[in-house]
Formats: C-alpha cells, structure tokens, sequence
C-alpha cells in the first residue's frame, strides 16, 4: 500500500498573525478560504516539499502550540538557520546529540532527550552525519518545529 502524507493541521490564536508568519518562513500560501466567520482554511507548503500545513478557525479542537516535534528536513542546516534568521525568525543554535540514537521528546517547541547517556551537545554532529544536526523554533503560538539535516537520506525513504 502506498501512502503519503499532505497535509498537518497546526492550532492557531491568531490566523492572520499564523499566515504572516508562515509567509515570513518562506512557505507558499495554496489556499485561504473562508465559508463564514466560524470557518477559515488556509493552507501553506514549506519550499520544496510534498506535505503542507494546514490552520484556521473551526478546524480543530486542539489548543494553539500544542503541535510539537514538526521536522522539516533541510540538506545544510546552517545554510537553514541562517536564512530563516535573515527572515527574522528565532531559531536556536544548532545541536547535536552525543548518544547515537535519536529519540527525543518535544516539550514546549524544543527537543529534550529522554534517554539514559543521551545528551544535547552545541554545534553540527562531529561527523556532520545525516539525521544528527538540529535546530528548533517555535511559531507566535508556542507550535515547536525542528530543522534537521539530512544529506543523505536512509535507504528506502
């Protein structure tokens, strides 16, 4: 079976303070529709990607910035961060993690690793491996995203 995914719903406050943001991020604005005022849709797509975002008014129950853990895979990650900071967007330094196995938990839009011997150590992964180099940001609304680098991606992906 064959599937792929298109598109995440993020909750959001403020649409238009969301839509700015996203735009600011370098996204394409696809659609912004309204039916009423108890409905709004507008839906971006980062660059080069298949799988969009997706927020607005009566689409979800969920609470703003309760999405966390939001990859978006980029092949240089200081090329990415420097970018989205010319942009004007927070993003934290670039990390890595010294444990060799990548399990995170995402709590308030950053990554806090959860296993024994695993920590969050400063700079590019020393070998500058696919998957192992991070950076995070969070939207107005405290949705947590992680910039992570991969050059080479795993076999079958």
């Amino acid at each position: 079976m064959y599937m792929k995914l298109e598109v995440t719903v993020l909750p959001v406050s403020d649409v238009d303070r969301a839509k700015a943001f996203y735009e600011a991020l370098g996204f394409r604005l696809d659609v912004d529709k309204a039916a009423s005022e108890n409905w709004r849709a507008v839906h971006l797509t980062p660059p080069g990607s298949e799988c969009s975002i997706m927020f607005g008014t009566g689409l979800t129950p969920a609470q703003p910035g309760s999405a966390q853990g939001l990859y978006l895979a980029v092949y240089d990650i200081e090329e990415a961060r420097a970018e989205l900071l010319g942009r004007g967007i927070e993003v934290s330094e670039i990390f890595h993690d010294n444990g060799g196995i990548i399990y995170h938990c995402h709590e308030g839009g950053d990554i806090t690793h959860k296993l024994e011997g695993q920590e969050r150590k400063p700079g590019l992964h020393p070998e500058r491996a696919s998957y192992g180099s991070f950076a995070t940001f969070s939207d107005p609304d405290g949705n947590g995203w992680v910039l992570q680098e991969i050059q080479q991606r795993l076999p079958g992906r």
